[in-house]
């Protein structure tokens, strides 16, 4: 703590040097007089209204006769030179009581006996700790040490990557996964993972660096169903909607009837198409899921709440949050983001209609 104590007073005394250097620059610089200029130029912008027939002559002389009224008692009226040392004392003084104060506030409310935390202490404890216990990024934060005394191993990679998806930081996932393909570039779980990874910092969108990542996806696993639906809404949106939506169609007749993907692929289908979705094409609860798989899941979902506090205008959005939180058994996170959502989309009875369908979802087995 001493070491603390010591840079604070150093920077207080720093921050007052430079307050005192500033006045003394001030100091020697005598001020220009601006008010006899501003008054001459209202003589010659009166004098330019007149020429241009914009005022009569009575009122050129009043208004001309009232400018050179006060351009005189400007003349006469004593200018005041700034003196530095004039103010150098309460300068000094409120550099100083700045200083106190932030010291006192520090203090009352701060923690200056608390010890020290180094990160790598913190980090030694996480490490020794149940994985269980750990929250998303200090899971990330132990895997990440890992992965550098194991750089040659995927699967460290490929559980950072879900860490960091699950601490709401898709970049870094974004990163570890593109060492795990480096590694093994013949798996398609981990491009298709980097896919889906980069989709999440595009905010949803399906970008060139992603569609590249499923199609090599497909290039190894031909039966890859996030693969295959990314890439034809990549060409839906790069204005191949025929072949993008013909793509789809093809998936939703590969998909076994009882995939819950099934509903909102034909949502999709009828949206990109204009039209409204068959009855069937209700939400459903996914299958159970693996811890890893649910851990990225609950890291998805809490990006999507993230997205919505920065831009709420978006009623699908809110409706799909709804509905994982319902998925996921979340009642209390359920519940407020569809008070949220009802009381923003009150006057939309076809959005509070699908926000109660959401979350009457059946919970996940």
């Amino acid at each position: 703590m001493i070491a603390f104590w010591v840079a604070a007073g150093l920077l207080s005394a720093a921050a007052a040097i430079l307050m005192m250097l500033r006045a003394a620059r001030a100091a020697e610089a005598e001020p220009a007089d601006t008010t006899q200029v501003f008054y001459r130029r209202q003589l010659a912008e009166i004098g330019d209204l007149a020429d241009r027939g914009l005022i009569g002559a009575d009122e050129r002389r009043s208004a001309v006769a009232e400018a050179g009224r006060r351009l005189l008692a400007a003349a006469d009226a004593p200018s005041e030179a700034w003196s530095a040392e004039a103010h150098r004392t309460s300068i000094l003084i409120v550099a100083l009581a700045a200083s106190v104060l932030a010291l006192a506030l520090y203090v009352k409310v701060g923690s200056p006996g608390f010890p020290d935390q180094p990160f790598a202490g913190r980090l030694a404890k996480w490490r020794a700790s149940d994985p269980r216990s750990l929250d998303p990024s200090q899971m990330a934060a132990v895997l990440s040490q890992l992965t550098k005394e194991r750089p040659n191993d995927p699967e460290g990679f490929r559980f950072l990557a879900l860490a960091q998806g699950a601490s709401n930081n898709p970049a870094a996932a974004v990163r570890a996964l593109k060492h795990a393909v480096k590694i093994a570039p013949q798996r398609a779980d981990l491009w298709e993972m980097l896919g889906e990874a980069q989709v999440m910092t595009a905010n949803g969108e399906v970008g060139d660096d992603a569609a590249d990542a499923f199609r090599q996806t497909l290039r190894l696993d031909p039966s890859s169903v996030a693969a295959r639906f990314n890439l034809a809404r990549y060409k839906i949106k790069r204005g191949d909607k025929a072949e993008g939506v013909a793509e789809w169609k093809a998936l939703l007749a590969d998909l076994p009837a009882s995939d819950p993907r099934k509903a909102d692929l034909a949502t999709a289908i009828a949206q990109a198409e204009g039209t409204a979705p068959p009855p069937s094409a209700q939400p459903a609860a996914p299958q159970g899921l693996s811890a890893d798989q649910l851990t990225a899941v609950r890291g998805m979902v809490e990006g999507l709440a993230t997205r919505l506090k920065a831009n709420p205008d978006d009623p699908e959005g809110w409706v799909r949050l709804v509905r994982a939180y319902a998925v996921l058994g979340d009642d209390a996170k359920r519940d407020e983001a569809l008070k949220t959502a009802r009381a923003k989309y009150a006057g939309k009875p076809d959005v509070l209609d699908q926000l109660t369908q959401a979350a009457a979802t059946e919970k996940m087995k």
